[in-house]
């Protein structure tokens, strides 16, 4: 079965840079995705355990911090992914940032964030909140919001790859194909699907 999409140009990804080593780290497997942020998971919730002064406290803030993704999720690929500019310079980025996937919507190595993007910006939201809310509740809080941030990846890429069979995938998958072969400005969520029936840019609604 052929893929959403696929065609002759997903053999190669498009390059971005002329430097192999810049060009190499805008790349990402699936099975390296799951395994270093698997690894970081674990870490950082042993980290939160072990400081924890409750488990319903690490429990809530885990919680919250994940709840906090999905409109962070929506918000980045709205306002910054779909960047409106009309200089060089914006232009060029958004397509660095974002618009090489839709020119390519379906290569494997560029479904995912790349981990040159994600690590430091992991990195910074770990260690804020560690700083504002302690090292239990922080590290539990970032720890939930960096698990949407996986299940949000897991899902982009699985529309991309996967055939998703169940009823519930399957709106997803059909969630966010359309953003891509029908209205590149509309359905801007990808697991919070509900977000764009809030903010009316469902396409169904446009």
């Amino acid at each position: 079965m052929r893929r959403v999409g696929r065609n002759e140009t997903d053999n190669m990804p498009i390059r971005l840079f002329k430097n192999p080593v810049f060009e190499r780290m805008t790349l990402l497997s699936f099975p390296m995705f799951l395994a270093i942020w698997g690894v970081i998971v674990f870490a950082a919730l042993f980290y939160a355990l072990r400081h924890a002064s409750s488990i319903t406290g690490s429990a809530a803030c885990f919680l919250i911090g994940w709840i906090v993704w999905f409109p962070t999720e929506y918000l980045l690929h709205r306002f910054l992914f779909h960047l409106k500019g009309t200089s060089v310079f914006v232009k060029a980025m958004v397509f660095l940032i974002h618009g090489n996937h839709h020119e390519q919507p379906n290569h494997p190595l560029r479904n995912l964030m790349p981990l040159s993007v994600s690590l430091p910006l992991g990195g910074l939201i770990w260690a804020g909140c560690v700083w504002f809310m302690g090292k239990g509740n922080g590290s539990a809080a970032a720890t939930g919001f960096i698990c949407g941030y996986i299940g949000y990846d897991i899902v982009h890429y699985s529309c991309h790859q996967f055939p998703m069979k169940s009823k519930w995938l399957k709106k997803l998958k059909a969630h966010h194909i359309k953003h891509h072969y029908k209205d590149h400005n509309a359905n801007y969520a990808i697991t919070g699907i509900f977000i764009d029936n809030i903010f009316k840019t469902d396409a169904k609604t446009k």
